[in-house]
């Protein structure tokens, strides 16, 4: 089937958070939140060493909207229920539809951090993939120094399936190691039946 064609939500809730696709006018709030954290995000963002203004970010969030509609890319952003705070961001991405693989990444701002929001929305949206795009296999992968980011992949209990050297280049050109967890759809089967 073309990606496409294929119907499923573009938004759903998790206890705290509404978790759903950047819209045309979330510009000025994405870049508030990126600005407010772009010192924790330098370290391990690429596109946060990138020119940032409200008029580039509401282009980026109307990009964003067009690759979630044509299913190139499942871009997300981390909603507070109470509050209508962005709390982060987060989203599907490299997938294969052919498996179906996806890859989840996320970030938080700063003044959410620490809080739980991203392993909330992480399991969120793992469950997402899980059960409405019926992935076969969800991944997590991230720098290996990024000590932060594998803890929650380990909260929310991805299988460390191994570290990558030299593997990419970090946001300086270096060399780095990429650790690689993956859920499988056995394993978030057999999670679901435990927790209920």
């Amino acid at each position: 089937m073309n990606p496409i064609l294929k119907d499923f939500p573009d938004q759903f809730e998790t206890e705290r958070l509404l978790i759903r696709s950047p819209r045309p006018g979330d510009g000025q709030m994405m870049y508030e939140a990126i600005m407010e954290s772009l010192a924790q995000l330098k370290p391990w963002m690429p596109w946060a060493h990138q020119e940032i203004s409200p008029e580039i970010q509401e282009g980026v969030a109307r990009r964003m909207h067009a690759k979630f509609l044509a299913r190139e890319d499942l871009g997300l952003l981390l909603i507070q229920k109470n509050s209508g705070a962005l709390v982060g961001g987060s989203g599907l991405h490299r997938f294969d539809w052919d498996v179906p693989r996806f890859e989840i990444g996320y970030w938080a701002r700063a003044k959410f951090e620490g809080q739980g929001f991203i392993t909330e929305a992480v399991n969120g949206v793992a469950n997402f993939a899980f059960e409405k795009l019926f992935a076969e296999r969800v991944e997590i992968r991230m720098d290996d120094l990024n000590t932060r980011s594998w803890r929650v992949a380990e909260r929310c209990h991805f299988k460390l399936e191994g570290v990558l050297r030299n593997d990419a280049r970090d946001v300086e050109g270096r060399l780095r190691a990429t650790r690689v967890y993956a859920m499988i759809r056995s394993e978030w089967l057999e999670r679901q039946t435990a927790e209920t």
